[in-house]
């Protein structure tokens, strides 16, 4: 670009216009468009580059139209120049004048008229200029402090148009380069990364293989010879030399115009320095340490790419030169290894209690256990070399139901053994680590917590569960000697064998059988049968126990069982009450959210029922009752099942109805009189319910139908009942009322929405209603 411009500058120039006049215009009409640029070899001193590409001049880009006039007026006169072959030299004007590189440009000939293109096919040779001052720019690019770079050209252009000699000129241009038409960094993607074992020129060490895709948006073209890179880390501040950690080699790579590039890189590691592997001044972390940690859980980190100081005897010297000493940031992404260490667990586990008479903060005077640590660490796909672990320690917080219970001080190194296997229900590979800790101390943090724990171990009937999260440091064994991997996170469960046996999640308790024992005006106190399985191997009699029943973290009522024996397994129809009386429970709230479920009941939603104990749950334990009251039991709502209307038998052929309630079984309409009525079906078999008042209204495919008023109490009995006719207001005119009327004699489907009063005995509630597809018959 900058060697056609020095031209067109020079042919304007020779009288045809002014020489500002003819800057401006070359400038501004120029276009260039490069369709290949391929490097057809690596000199001594730089590339043999191969450039094609259409050059033309466009007079509209020209903004001044004196200019533009000339401008065209010139080149037409011309029609065609030629330029002898030319050395453009190239320099920075910002940075020193310093050279940065020299083109040795063959012929050229160019067609200048107006609107006119010369395809361009040139082999040129490039050579590298000044390699430290060359180096600066890439410092200053690498750094992104280059907002714009600033370069002229200075040429001595001969020149001819036609058979006349124009004559020697020596032109000088500067042209400028806006951040925005500077290249990026080229982004890339890591398609594979493998580590293992090997050898390079005789040693022994660590292999690191990478395939990497990097995306080439430019027209060029040409191979990628070997190179050898040095790949440093940071060192302990921001100050320090980088510290070297492996040495790169590439393959020999292909580079295609305006495609992904793929590259495959070699690392090899002789040894870790011991400087890498030596805990920082004032910190318990290394430089490595940094790396892997960042790398395990899953951040982007930063390491460093400078060329080798050991160059392979086929890269050019000048770029051996240029390349050792720049250092260039590469954006390693993390690979955040989820359940790193799997079945994370304890086992054998012995809880020891304090002892009473030891003294304050020391050891004895904590919880202490014993066990054997197990531990399997997936191996990630990417490590192949064979790997020993030797020492474990942690830093572990346990949990009891997700409320920390104390640390557990597995502060010190601890002697382990791995053996290789293959991970249960994974086709993977992993370690399996054992170590043996004994009388590790648990600092209580939480008194509260730690009581629970040890009512579940005397009273829960299960093995307690503790949940473990923790820190691991790992001394591990490979070719590079021996390093910690440190803060690897782990999760596991520690089993501590109960008092008495049992697996509560077999507790699993049935409601059914329930029946309206007493009323008041805000409550309802109901009888009911319940089925559970008693998951320890002893019996036992209870004598009184009261559980809340609430609704998300609502209280609507509670439930007591008097005198109940309990066996071993199964236990069927153990006798409970439960008082409804959400208002005194629970206030306004817990009015709204009892009316609430009454009425998502009624109507068929999937409602659920939480059960929960308290401080009262057991009158003479209530630290019992509060430590179970962690542990709650959410069920279905039980469902009310209706008694079977005669007049509808079993059909066999039809669809079975859903598992939900079913309290309006069909419908007649009456056309003369216009008036409904329901047939209910009612669950309740030995009281009566009465409705007080019902607003309702029935549509048939979302069309209105009409709608009723009626607030005259009536009774709805157990069992199979109609209702008294129900005055409708039809809503003339619509489709659903036209459905009906042609429905005549006939049936159909309506959906209704009901607010509804109720009472049952003292107890009053008003609830709402929504019915889907009700058989609905139709007479005069």
């Amino acid at each position: 670009l900058t060697v056609l411009t020095l031209v067109l500058i020079a042919i304007l120039g020779l009288g045809f216009a002014a020489p500002e006049v003819a800057e401006q215009y070359a400038k501004e009409a120029m276009v260039f468009e490069p369709t290949d640029l391929s490097i057809d070899s690596f000199t001594p001193t730089g590339i043999r580059a191969r450039i094609q590409g259409n050059f033309r001049l466009d007079a509209s880009k020209v903004h001044k139209k004196s200019v533009r006039d000339l401008g065209r007026a010139g080149t037409w006169i011309a029609r065609a120049v030629e330029s002898k072959p030319t050395r453009v030299d190239v320099f920075l004007p910002e940075y020193g004048d310093v050279l940065l590189g020299s083109a040795d440009v063959p012929r050229i000939v160019l067609d200048i008229r107006n609107g006119h293109t010369t395809h361009l096919d040139f082999v040129s040779d490039l050579a590298a200029g000044d390699i430290d001052g060359i180096r600066r720019i890439a410092d200053d690019w690498l750094d992104g402090r280059l907002g714009q770079l600033r370069v002229r050209g200075n040429a001595d252009v001969s020149i001819k148009s036609g058979i006349f000699g124009l004559g020697t000129q020596s032109i000088s241009n500067e042209i400028v380069f806006k951040a925005k038409q500077i290249p990026v960094m080229p982004k890339y993607q890591i398609g594979h990364l493998g580590f293992s074992e090997g050898e390079r020129d005789g040693a022994k060490g660590m292999l690191a293989n990478v395939s990497l895709s990097v995306n080439n948006n430019y027209p060029v073209d040409f191979e990628l010879p070997r190179f050898r890179f040095d790949i440093l880390v940071p060192g302990c501040s921001a100050g320090a030399d980088f510290l070297v950690l492996a040495e790169a080699r590439t393959a020999e790579a292909k580079v295609r115009p305006k495609t992904e590039v793929n590259v495959d890189v070699s690392g090899f590691v002789r040894e870790l320095p011991k400087i890498l592997i030596t805990a920082c001044p004032d910190t318990n972390t290394s430089p490595i340490d940094r790396l892997l940690g960042s790398y395990i859980e899953g951040k982007n980190t930063q390491i460093y790419v400078r060329g080798s100081s050991r160059p392979s005897s086929s890269t050019p010297k000048w770029i051996t030169d240029f390349m050792k000493d720049v250092v260039v940031p590469v954006p390693f992404p993390g690979h955040e290894f989820k359940d790193l260490i799997r079945n994370f667990t304890l086992a054998n586990v012995h809880f020891g209690l304090p002892d009473p008479f030891a003294a304050p903060k020391s050891p004895k005077s904590k919880p202490r256990i014993s066990a054997v640590v197990k531990a399997v660490i997936g191996l990630p796909e990417e490590i192949k070399f064979p790997i020993d672990v030797v020492q474990v320690r942690a830093d572990s917080d346990v949990y009891y139901k997700k409320r920390k219970l104390g640390e557990l001080d597995l502060s010190k190194w601890q002697h382990a053994n791995s053996t290789r296997t293959i991970i249960p229900n994974e086709d993977q590979e992993g370690l399996l680590v054992q170590s043996i800790v004994k009388d590790a101390p648990l600092n209580i943090t939480d008194d509260d917590v730690f009581t629970d724990v040890v009512q579940a171990l005397i009273f829960g009937g299960k093995p307690v569960v503790l949940g473990v999260q923790a820190k691991v440091d790992v001394e591990t064994e490979t070719v590079l000697g021996k390093f910690v991997v440190r803060d690897i996170p782990a999760k596991g469960k520690v089993f501590v064998k109960p008092v008495s046996g049992g697996n509560m999640a077999t507790f699993s308790p049935q409601v059914g059988n329930l029946e309206i024992l007493d009323t008041t005006k805000s409550s309802l106190t109901i009888g009911a049968k319940v089925n559970m399985t008693n998951p320890t191997e002893y019996a036992a009699t209870v004598p009184y126990i009261d559980i809340n029943i609430s609704v998300n973290d609502t209280i609507l009522g509670h439930a007591t069982a008097h005198n109940i024996s309990v066996i071993p397994g199964p236990n069927h129809g153990l006798p409970i009450e439960a008082i409804w009386d959400p208002s005194v429970q629970s206030g306004i709230e817990g009015t709204y959210t009892g009316r609430e479920l009454l009425s998502q009941y009624i109507s068929g939603y999937n409602t659920t029922l939480t059960l929960r104990t308290h401080a009262n749950s057991f009158p003479s334990q209530p630290q019992l009752g509060a430590a179970l009251s962690t542990f709650n039991i959410t069920l279905p709502t039980p469902l009310l099942k209706p008694p079977p209307n005669p007049n509808h038998p079993f059909d066999p052929k039809e669809p079975p109805p859903s598992p939900g309630p079913h309290f309006i079984d069909d419908a007649v309409f009456h056309l003369i009189s216009s008036t409904a009525v329901l047939t209910l079906l009612s669950p309740l078999p030995h009281t009566s319910l009465y409705i007080t008042s019902v607003s309702a209204t029935a549509s048939y495919n979302n069309t209105p139908i009409g709608s009723l008023d009626y607030d005259l109490p009536f009774e709805v009995p157990p069992g199979v009942s109609e209702t008294p006719r129900l005055p409708v207001a039809w809503d003339l005119g619509s489709v659903g009322h036209e459905a009906v009327k042609k429905a005549l004699n006939g049936e159909l489907k309506v959906d209704a929405e009901a607010k509804v009063g109720i009472r049952v005995g003292a107890w009053r509630e008003r609830v709402w209603y929504t019915g889907k597809g009700i058989g609905a018959k139709v007479r005069l």
